[in-house]
Formats: C-alpha cells, sequence, structure tokens
C-alpha cells in the first residue's frame, strides 16, 4: 500500500498540479464561450429526424474526405473533454452532445436526440436560443 501511495505521489507532482488545476480553468471558460456559441448557430431542425444531413455535398470527395476526417478527430476530443467535464468545472453533457454531433458512427442519431430529448437539456439550449432570437429546437423520433 505505501509502495501504491508513493507512486500516486511521484505521479502527482506540485507542477502536474497545476497543470490540471490551470487545464480545468480552460476547459470551464472555453466551454462557456464555445457551447452556446455552436448551439446558437445549429438549424432548429438539426435533431429532426426528417431532414437528413449531407457533409460538403457541394466538394469534390477527397475533399470531403479531408473534411470528414478533420471533422471526426474534433468530435473525439469534444467527447473526450466532455467526459473529463462530468468531473471537472465545466459543461460536460452539452460538451458529450457537440462531440457526438460531429462523430459519424451508426446510431448517432438516437444518440444525440436520447441526449437533447431531456427535458432540462432541452429547455436550457432553447432559452439560449431564445435570447439570441433563434427557433427553438425541433426534435423528432422516440428519445
Amino acid at each position: 500500500m505505501d509502495a501504491l501511495l508513493a507512486q500516486v505521489e511521484a505521479v502527482l507532482t506540485k507542477e502536474v498540479l497545476i497543470g490540471l488545476t490551470v487545464a480545468s480553468v480552460v476547459f470551464f471558460v472555453g466551454t462557456l464561450i464555445v457551447i452556446p456559441y455552436i448551439l446558437v448557430r445549429l438549424p432548429p431542425n438539426y435533431f429532426d429526424e426528417r431532414h437528413p444531413r449531407r457533409w460538403m455535398p457541394a466538394y469534390h470527395p477527397a475533399v470531403r474526405l479531408g473534411g470528414l476526417i478533420f471533422k471526426n478527430a474534433v468530435g473525439a476530443l469534444f467527447l473526450a473533454i466532455g467526459v473529463a467535464l462530468l468531473f471537472l468545472p465545466g459543461q460536460g453533457i452539452l460538451t458529450i452532445l457537440i462531440g457526438v454531433s460531429l462523430l459519424d458512427f451508426p446510431g448517432k442519431r438516437y444518440i444525440e436526440r436520447k441526449i437533447i430529448g431531456q427535458p432540462t437539456v432541452l429547455k436550457a439550449i432553447n432559452a439560449m436560443r431564445a435570447k439570441c432570437d433563434k427557433p427553438p429546437l425541433t426534435v423528432t423520433g422516440d428519445p
């Protein structure tokens, strides 16, 4: 037990703890700015199953592939940060929602509707959108 405690103390140095504190503050402030910016700019029917989403339809396939790879990398980053923000100060659920929205995988739209369909989440997002004179998000399907 003492060996494990010594290893933990060796890893959690003063510099590491300061770095984690700074990262926590940066993520907290960053999510307070970025998440509302993204959610306000979504089209109102973004979570509506009846409206298909197309990714860069007017671009050359190579450009679309590059954009798709970049979009998924950013989505994975947002998802990882969102999970961390569940334990750190910040908007974890909304950050996870943005990350999931950027990723491409089977069942994605169902998971999005499940998250956004939570009454408290949808109410908070629509209140934020109302302050910016944007129409509320609509969610269809069975959340």
